[in-house]
């Protein structure tokens, strides 16, 4: 039986209390995980300051290559798992138990991950518009021939993590080079992808006071948000509806992310079906990313019908098939939940489902002991119930909108990819609160460029800048 410990300052500890990961299909125990109580936790965060000191004195330049080196090893080595070790390809089908998330998915996501690690350089460059870095190790430089100086925010990072894709890990990834120990809270069907790249860090030379790793219930990951100075909290509305008000913590919710076709554009939307499709499909569409919504101005019904040929061709596989392109539900529950909130909104309305009828099948699905909900298309009007939903499988409603409503009929979007050359709509769209990331051209949303994330900038979140001014020292000649 594999034992996840906790990594109190980075060292292994086990825990009375334990939790069971299990198989997504069998049951079978794949894990047995220890969990951290609300007072471990808070007396472990008694000692930020230390934690922080510790990384304070490595020179920025030092912990980006420590990055580096551990962006080779959470890739390709063998590493630690508790009183185990942990191959690559065992990290990828330990994934793929607890989570469903087939291989190939597993893999790509890794590659994100990876890709951080390496290019933190850039990243931070990206994030902090390419401040030299040496003025997180002396506190203070010039920018442009303007003295600045900044100041950390906090002495600890706390981080309350997902299960339903490993992906989200790269947005932390580069704290540790930002000289900002972590707090790290996995998701219960997930513990495996923070505790891999601690090891991969420890490995790669950052030191063990840095990582704190507590597997916890939900009450243990409040008590990490009220603990650190800074936080990050993924979930649903339910989830992060409690954090939204408060500016210590960045919340990564819904994304309600959309594809916009613009008048100028849509009639020649047949060259845009790639784009619309990876949108809504890639990584099963369990990414706050991917696409919900379609909004076009005039021929929905059209693409609609296209979309839905294409997605309703998608279907279970094996976790191991490399054409392997959603992932079934831990769940099953879950997944006739979500499933019957579409059926309660779809009733008695003109909205049709066009995937249904075109597979001739409903969209819950069993294969292989396991409960799947197939990608969905969903023609509606802006007023609809589901124009504006996102769920954990590939959504997609495709909506008629004109437009001179748009931004403001789209809602909050967290990335827009706005296929149009209409300047004015354009200058809309950029002038919009409403839009996070926006991409203009057939850019798919789920195409992210980590140096400008599309939600939060972790640099800005962890620092901030003061007044400074500083008297030059001058010799009596």
């Amino acid at each position: 039986m594999i034992h996840i410990p906790l990594l109190r300052r980075g060292k292994p500890y086990r825990s009375l209390d334990t939790a069971r990961a299990k198989h997504y299909r069998t049951g079978e125990v794949v894990a047995e995980v220890s969990q951290a109580n609300s007072g471990l936790i808070r007396r472990d965060l008694m000692g930020q300051a230390s934690a922080r000191a510790a990384l304070a004195r490595i020179p920025a330049r030092e912990l980006m290559a420590i990055s580096r080196r551990a962006a080779r090893h959470f890739m390709e080595d063998e590493l630690p798992l508790g009183e185990t070790t942990q191959t690559p390809q065992q990290y990828v089908e330990q994934l793929s138990a607890t989570t469903g998330l087939p291989y190939a998915m597993a893999r790509r996501n890794m590659e994100k991950i990876r890709t951080v690690l390496d290019k933190v350089d850039e990243v931070i460059g990206g994030l902090t518009r390419h401040l030299d870095p040496r003025v997180l190790d002396e506190g203070f430089g010039e920018e442009g021939g303007t003295a600045m100086s900044y100041y950390p925010c906090a002495d600890t990072l706390g981080v309350v993590l997902p299960s339903n894709s490993p992906g989200v890990h790269a947005l932390w990834a580069p704290a540790t080079a930002l000289k900002m120990p972590l707090a790290l809270k996995p998701g219960s069907a997930e513990p495996w992808t923070p505790y891999r790249m601690i090891q991969a860090f420890l490995k790669a030379g950052a030191p063990e006071e840095a990582f704190g790793y507590y597997p916890a219930d939900h009450a243990g990951g409040t008590e990490i948000l009220r603990q650190c100075g800074r936080g990050m909290v993924f979930g649903d509305t339910a989830t992060t509806k409690p954090w939204a008000g408060d500016r210590r913590v960045e919340v990564h919710g819904p994304g309600y992310s959309k594809i916009v076709i613009g008048e100028d554009a849509i009639d020649r939307w047949e060259e845009y079906l790639d784009a619309m499709a990876a949108s809504v499909v890639e990584n099963s569409g369990r990414s706050c990313v991917n696409a919900s919504g379609i909004w076009v101005p005039r021929r929905a019904e059209e693409i609609a019908e296209a979309l839905a040929e294409r997605l309703a061709r998608v279907m279970p596989r094996d976790a191991a098939d490399e054409e392997a392109q959603i992932a079934p539900f831990a769940n099953r529950d879950v997944a006739e939940r979500i499933s019957a909130m579409i059926d309660q909104d779809l009733a008695g309305t003109a909205a049709r489902e066009v995937t249904a009828e075109r597979r001739g099948s409903g969209r819950l699905a069993d294969w292989q002991g396991s409960r799947y909900l197939l990608p969905t298309v969903v023609l509606c009007d802006r007023e609809h119930a589901l124009a504006n939903r996102e769920f954990l499988f590939p959504f997609a409603s495709v909506v008629e909108v004109p437009e001179s409503a748009l931004p403001e009929a789209l809602g909050h979007t967290l990335v827009l990819t706005a296929i149009t050359e209409n300047q004015e709509l354009l200058r809309r769209l950029l002038a919009s609160p409403l839009v996070g990331r926006l991409n203009i051209g057939a850019i798919p949303t789920v195409r992210i460029a980590w140096d400008q994330p599309h939600e939060g900038n972790l640099f800005e979140h962890l620092y901030a800048r003061r007044a400074f001014q500083r008297k030059e020292d001058r010799t009596a000649a």
